[in-house]
């Protein structure tokens, strides 16, 4: 199976476009989910493998994405925004162990307490994490996703909060989303290709659908 890893390039002058960027997370997930066909089942996220997140720029922001299918931009609006893509096959052949990479993440770091501790200190099912705590959180992941982290820098984000969507061919949820949001970014040693090459594909941590979770490596020499 191929993996695209596409970007997508707003327009500056699209007032679709900076809602999009600006909204609560909801919006943004319709718009990914527009570039890709209907036809796609109960769980269309997860069929396309779509993971994605914004990075901001020089020249301001940027989606990045990653699919099975190849997006295109037939059902945007007109002068939205333009599109880049390209395979990963070459990048995820060339993973070894002992390689030197950067990564970067936008993840949504929480822990689940038990029952029993959720009773004894009032707490809530998912309790998100901040600061060291989150840092520890991410060493783990990043450990079982086949890396050894050399540096880290993590950065707090806004947290995604919103009703929940009703999205194509799915019944409506109640209760709102609320993913809280850091991005990890550093160096780090390649120890096991195949459970890299499983984090890359299907993505870290929670909120996979609201621009969270996508894990993009580069060579050492080059920038994430």
């Amino acid at each position: 199976m191929t993996l695209w890893l596409s970007r997508l390039l707003p327009d500056p002058a699209s007032q679709q476009a900076r809602r999009d960027l600006n909204s609560s997370g909801t919006d943004l997930h319709h718009r990914m989910m527009a570039l890709f066909p209907d036809d796609l089942g109960p769980q269309p996220r997860a069929q396309l493998g779509l993971l994605y997140r914004t990075d901001e720029t020089p020249h301001g922001p940027v989606l990045l994405l990653q699919s099975s299918q190849r997006p295109t931009l037939d059902r945007l609006p007109a002068h939205y925004a333009t599109l880049q893509s390209q395979p990963l096959d070459a990048l995820l052949d060339a993973l070894a162990p002992g390689r030197t990479v950067h990564y970067r993440c936008v993840a949504s770091p929480v822990r689940k307490p038990g029952a029993q501790t959720r009773t004894l200190y009032n707490l809530p099912p998912v309790v998100p994490l901040h600061g060291d705590a989150a840092d520890q959180w991410w060493q783990r992941q990043a450990t079982n996703a086949g890396l050894n982290p050399t540096t880290l820098r993590s950065h707090p984000l806004d947290a995604i909060r919103g009703p929940h969507p009703k999205t194509r061919n799915t019944k409506p949820t109640n209760g709102p989303i609320s993913h809280h949001r850091t991005r990890f970014e550093g160096t780090a040693t390649i120890t096991d290709p195949s459970l890299l090459r499983k984090a890359i594909t299907h993505g870290i941590g929670r909120g996979k659908s609201y621009g969270c979770g996508l894990l993009s490596i580069a060579p050492a020499r080059q920038e994430p």
